[in-house]
C-alpha cells in the first residue's frame, strides 16, 4: 500500500490547516483540514481491504518450439458473498502485462481470459503471478497485491530432421558396430541379492566379508554414446542482432536437432554446456530454452571432458569467435573415437581442424543440410 501524489499532497495541506487554525483559532481552517485527514484515513482503510479471489491458471502447452503457438486460460473468481470486487488486475507473461476484467466482479461469479504467451524468442517465459491494483473513490492511496500462483512456459530451439546419427566407437550388443572390437559388458557395482538373480553373479569374496549376499551389477560399454558440447561463451557469438545472437540461436538449434535425433535412434547422448553445471540434472531441451550467453573457460570444460569421458563421440557447436579455439577441442581425439565441431557464422574452414569433422553453417537448416552430407554416419 503506497500514497498517490493527490493523497501525499491532501495528507500535509491536512496536517498544516489543522496546526494553523489550532495555533491562531481560525476554526473553520481546522476543521477543514481535520475533514482532509479524515478523507486520508478513510482511503487507507478502502484500500487495505483485500478482495476474496480465487485465481486459476491453465497453461497448454507448456513446452513448444519457436515459433509454435502457446496461451493461457486465467479464471478470476470473486469469493465473497456480498461485495462486489471494483478492481483493476494484470497477469503478468513475460516482460508484457495482460489486463484482465475484474471490474465489478459480482460475488460468486468469476470471468476468463486466454491469451497468447509469446514464442517468437526462445527461452522461459514466465506467467503470473495476478497482479491485483485497488485505490479508494478519491484516487489518495493505491494497494496492489499479488494472487495465484505461476506458470512456466518453456520455448524450446527449432528442431530439424537429421537423417542419422554416428553409431559410436565399439561394438554394440544391438547390431551396431565399428573397427574397434571391444567393450561389450563390465562391471559396474554391488548390490545385495535379491530373489531371482543368477548365483553366478554373487561376488563371494565381499559376501563372505559383510555375511550377506551381494553381486554384482554389470554395464554394457559398448552402446554409442554422444557429448554435445555447446559452447555458450559470450566471446564466442559476438554479433548480435535485435537483442539476439544468431550464431547462439542457430547452436541452440543444432544441439536440439542432434538430440532429438539420438532419442529417435536410441542412441545415448548428453548435453554439456561449455559454461555451466557438468552434472545436469533438468531435460536437455529445457536446458536449451534456459541457456545464455555468459563467460567461461573452454579449456575447463575439455579438460573435465578428457577426465569424464563421458562417451565416445564430441559433437561441439560454437560461433565465429571461436574458431580459434579448436584446437582445444581436437585435443580430445584420444579419450573419444570421433570429433564433430559445427562453427556458425560467415567464414572459411578454421585451422586447427586436423582429425576432426568440419561443418560450416550459417543457421539451423544449413546444419542439417551439412549434417546429412557426412559420410559414415
Amino acid at each position: 500500500m503506497r500514497p498517490t501524489a493527490r493523497g501525499v499532497g491532501l495528507a500535509a495541506a491536512g496536517v498544516a490547516l489543522v496546526v494553523v487554525g489550532w495555533r491562531f483559532g481560525y476554526a473553520d481552517q481546522a476543521a477543514l483540514g481535520g475533514a482532509a485527514l479524515v478523507a486520508v484515513v478513510f482511503a487507507v482503510l478502502h484500500a487495505a481491504w483485500r478482495p476474496r479471489l480465487s485465481v486459476s491458471r491453465q497453461v497448454e502447452p507448456d513446452r513448444v518450439a519457436r515459433g509454435e503457438p502457446a496461451g493461457v486460460t486465467l479464471t478470476v473468481r470473486n469469493s465473497a458473498r456480498l461485495r462486489a470486487a471494483n478492481l483493476v488486475a494484470h497477469d503478468r507473461c513475460g516482460a508484457a502485462s495482460v489486463p484482465v476484467p475484474v471490474l465489478r466482479l459480482r460475488p460468486g461469479k468469476d470471468t476468463t481470459v486466454d491469451y497468447a504467451v509469446p514464442t517468437t524468442r526462445r527461452g522461459v517465459v514466465r506467467v503470473g503471478p495476478l497482479r491485483v491494483s485497488r485505490r479508494d473513490p478519491l484516487g489518495l492511496v493505491s494497494a496492489a497485491r499479488s494472487h495465484g500462483g505461476t506458470g512456466t512456459v518453456w520455448v524450446h530451439p527449432r528442431i530439424h530432421p537429421l537423417a542419422a546419427v554416428p553409431a559410436g566407437a565399439m561394438r554394440s550388443l544391438d547390431g551396431r558396430v565399428d573397427s574397434v572390437p571391444h567393450g561389450t559388458i563390465t562391471f559396474d557395482s554391488l548390490r545385495e541379492y535379491v530373489v531371482g538373480d543368477e548365483l553366478r553373479r554373487v561376488h563371494w569374496r565381499t559376501s563372505a566379508r559383510i555375511g550377506e549376499l551381494m553381486v554384482r551389477e554389470q554395464l554394457d560399454t559398448s552402446l554409442p554414446k554422444l557429448v554435445v558440447l555447446l559452447d555458450n561463451r559470450a566471446t564466442a557469438h559476438p554479433d548480435r542482432t535485435a537483442g539476439e545472437a544468431p550464431t547462439f540461436e542457430s547452436a541452440c538449434e543444432a544441439a536440439a536437432s542432434v538430440i532429438t535425433a539420438a532419442a529417435r535412434e536410441d542412441v545415448d547422448a548428453t548435453l554439456l554446456l561449455v559454461a555451466g553445471d557438468p552434472t545436469p540434472a533438468t531435460r536437455p531441451l529445457d536446458r536449451l530454452a534456459e541457456a545464455t550467453l555468459v563467460s567461461g573457460d573452454l579449456k575447463a570444460a575439455t579438460d573435465r571432458l578428457r577426465q569424464q569421458r563421458a562417451g565416445d563421440t564430441v559433437v561441439f557447436l560454437t560461433g565465429t569467435g571461436a574458431r580459434g579455439d579448436l584446437g582445444l577441442v581436437g585435443g580430445l581425439r584420444g579419450p573419444y573415437a570421433a570429433i564433430v565441431a559445427a562453427v556458425f557464422g560467415e567464414g572459411g574452414t578454421p585451422s586447427g581442424a586436423e582429425g576432426m569433422v568440419i561443418l560450416d553453417a550459417t543457421d539451423g537448416p544449413s546444419f542439417a543440410t551439412a549434417w546429412d552430407g557426412v559420410r559414415g554416419w
